[in-house]
């Protein structure tokens, strides 16, 4: 049975890449020291994460040295776990253009539930109360008559004095 042509195979596009050295090996470190910040942060990334061993040139003898002298390192606090990277937004606001662009409004009163007692809706004490009873004195009065001794009613037994639970 005869078959068709074949069909040529397609080309090895990708470029054979040129296997990268290692910084250790071009500066000759035989030994990684876990206080040498500076050497130990060309092996981490922006974020603070190890690069990988097809990033940096390291073999696999190197690749663990580094690795477990940045996490000495990191547990000594000389380096970061993680390094928070925030990006500013931009002005325009593509996705949602609906949005009310402006000061945000404020309320001119507080709810309800979170107005203090003994006012009512106006903001006006109630009837038939003056204002600044039952709570502090305004400013220049004298505290009514009476009230010091309202504050420590309750006060702790003297000595030799014995407490009735009730």
């Amino acid at each position: 049975m005869a078959k068709g042509p074949r069909k040529p195979k397609a080309k090895d596009t990708s470029r054979r890449r040129k296997k990268k050295v290692s910084v250790l090996t071009q500066e000759g470190i035989g030994y990684v020291d876990w206080k040498d910040i500076n050497l130990l942060r060309r092996f981490m990334s922006d974020r603070a994460k190890i690069r990988a061993r097809q990033v940096t040139g390291n073999n696999q003898q190197q690749q663990t040295e580094i690795a477990r002298a940045i996490k000495n390192a990191r547990e000594m606090a000389l380096l970061p776990y993680n390094n928070r990277i925030t990006t500013q937004r931009s002005a325009s606001r593509s996705r949602d253009d609906s949005r009310f662009d402006g000061p945000v409004p404020q309320p001119s009163a507080p709810p309800p539930g979170m107005r203090p007692t003994g006012e009512s809706e106006t903001g006006a004490p109630p009837v038939g109360e003056a204002p600044g009873d039952g709570i502090a004195p305004a400013a220049g009065e004298a505290p009514p008559a009476g009230a010091e001794d309202a504050l420590f009613e309750h006060t702790a037994p003297e000595a030799g004095e014995e407490v009735s639970a009730s």
